[in-house]
């Protein structure tokens, strides 16, 4: 089974490398991965690096204008043939080796949904921002409540879905609210969800962190619109 691996970067020189040599790696030890990496017009020396590194990934798309990470994804999803869908950020927050996890409840549970959850019990977490915390736990509770369902975190990093259940040119959001559109698309049109732990390095936003507090509105709103309208 084919699974995407969809990689949007935007000015990660620092990290982009190491983390490609990480996802790699997991391939390597038998994941088949289309490894599918967007830059969205970096001005850093990111496009150099990725450019100079084709042996880390499948397709390498390089944006001629910034359309935001949703824009990212996006042409991510309209370029990916696999089975199954797996974000994946450019930083080093998220560890590749959690993709196990989330590989073995594809193959045992032919699961439609998988989410890593940060809050269930993970190997380790790095303490990170307490508001970001409180703003996950809202999104998530608010989803639950107006989708039935029993997620943790659901704007964790590492999203993974049958590919069918989203058409990207169907996709309006070009945000960080793109996230939660995709989510509510793919419930509302399938059934089998699951959850599993993984660990979490956050970042500083010295470090290079971008979401913010702000976001989180316009995560609400598409929450509420994609089921009530």
């Amino acid at each position: 089974m084919k699974i995407s691996v969809i990689i949007p970067t935007f000015n990660e020189e620092n990290t982009i490398i190491e983390l490609l040599k990480r996802v790699k790696k997991q391939s390597d030890e038998g994941s088949n991965l289309e490894v599918i990496v967007v830059d969205d017009c970096s001005t850093d020396n990111s496009k150099k690096l990725l450019t100079e590194n084709p042996d880390l990934y499948n397709k390498l798309i390089l944006l001629n204008k910034n359309l935001g990470k949703g824009g990212a994804v996006r042409e991510g999803l309209l370029n990916a043939t696999g089975e199954y869908i797996l974000f994946q950020d450019a930083d080093l927050e998220y560890n590749p080796k959690d993709y196990k996890q989330i590989f073995n409840i594809i193959h045992e549970h032919k699961a439609d949904v998988i989410i890593g959850s940060r809050f269930l019990s993970p190997k380790y977490t790095r303490v990170h921002y307490f508001y970001h915390k409180v703003g996950n736990r809202i999104i998530t509770f608010l989803f639950n409540i107006l989708y039935n369902t029993t997620f943790t975190d659901i704007y964790s990093c590492y999203l993974s879905f049958k590919r069918e259940l989203i058409q990207p040119n169907n996709l309006k959001s070009n945000s960080w609210s793109q996230q939660a559109e995709i989510l509510a698309t793919a419930v509302k049109s399938s059934s089998i969800y699951y959850e599993v732990p993984i660990s979490y390095s956050g970042r500083t936003f010295e470090d290079g962190k971008k979401i913010k507090a702000r976001h989180t509105l316009s995560v609400v709103w598409m929450i509420i619109k994609k089921r009530l309208f």
